[in-house]
């Protein structure tokens, strides 16, 4: 049974979660990689998955954007099912998603992939010379991300000449140009130096900020997570072990247990 500890205040019964997963559950041949996960997620949160390797995390986050079709449960956004969407669509929903390893448009330039990404938002086709040249205002808003993500005196760089930390900040940049209601993060610090992972941080701080978006991040950093994060879950062997603020959750024996690589108590190692 999963280690309940977060006490949601009686007003929150009633509203319909920003995102929502019911039983969600994927298995590969005898394997099951997310096993039944029952999980609400509320606007103006910003709620850490954490596990050890091999725990589901990543999985979870590909069945919740539509990388990987479950074998059974639902994912619902703001009380729609979207289990049979594909990704796209529901990025148009209102899900977005900033994966592990960079996804970005290599041979087009810093710039124009923010274009193109704000294209998507306002559905406005992909024809960057027609959009372009009559929506100054997209533009406009396109220097904005690139200010906010540290990456404005570069917009004419082709995003592949890039440093790995630099093309995560613009990914973080492509994500903000979709305004997605909610915002998946899957370990965005990854990879980075020392001097990078603060800019990445200041600006889920800053997405933080905005009470209408719920925010998802798996991170493995435990003091990143112990700063940002209003809740925790836990995964371990792709089960929802343990759902509650962090301090709690961060504390609790069966937490450092999964981290330690040991078995819970009662069950062979």
């Amino acid at each position: 049974m999963p280690l309940h500890t977060l006490d949601s205040p009686p007003a929150a019964a009633h509203l319909v979660p920003s995102l929502e997963t019911r039983e969600l559950t994927i298995r590969f041949g005898g394997h099951v990689a997310v096993n039944a996960v029952s999980c609400a997620f509320q606007a103006g949160t910003l709620t850490a998955i954490v596990g050890p390797n091999g725990a589901g995390k990543t999985t979870y986050f590909n069945l919740i954007s539509g990388q990987l079709r479950p074998s059974a449960g639902q994912v619902l956004l703001a009380g729609r099912d979207i289990t049979s969407l594909s990704v796209s669509a529901r990025t148009h929903a209102g899900l977005g998603r900033a994966f592990q390893l960079t996804s970005l448009f290599p041979r087009l330039s810093v710039m124009e992939n923010v274009r193109l990404a704000l294209q998507s938002r306002k559905k406005l086709g992909l024809d960057l010379w027609n959009v372009w040249s009559h929506h100054h205002d997209l533009s406009a808003r396109a220097a904005e991300v690139l200010d906010a993500v540290a990456l404005g005196a570069r917009h004419e760089v082709q995003a592949s000449a890039l440093s790995h930390g630099d093309q995560r900040k613009l990914e973080v940049g492509m994500l903000m140009a979709l305004d997605p209601d909610v915002y998946m993060f899957d370990e965005p610090t990854a990879g980075m130096s020392v001097d990078e992972v603060p800019v990445i941080l200041d600006l889920i701080r800053a997405l933080k900020k905005d009470r209408e978006k719920t925010i998802l991040l798996v991170e493995h950093k435990m003091d990143v997570v112990r700063e940002l994060a209003d809740r925790i879950i836990v995964l371990h062997n792709g089960t929802l072990m343990a759902d509650g603020d962090p301090e709690t959750v961060i504390a609790s024996p069966v937490v450092q247990q999964a981290y330690l690589g040991q078995a819970p108590v009662g069950e062979a190692a």
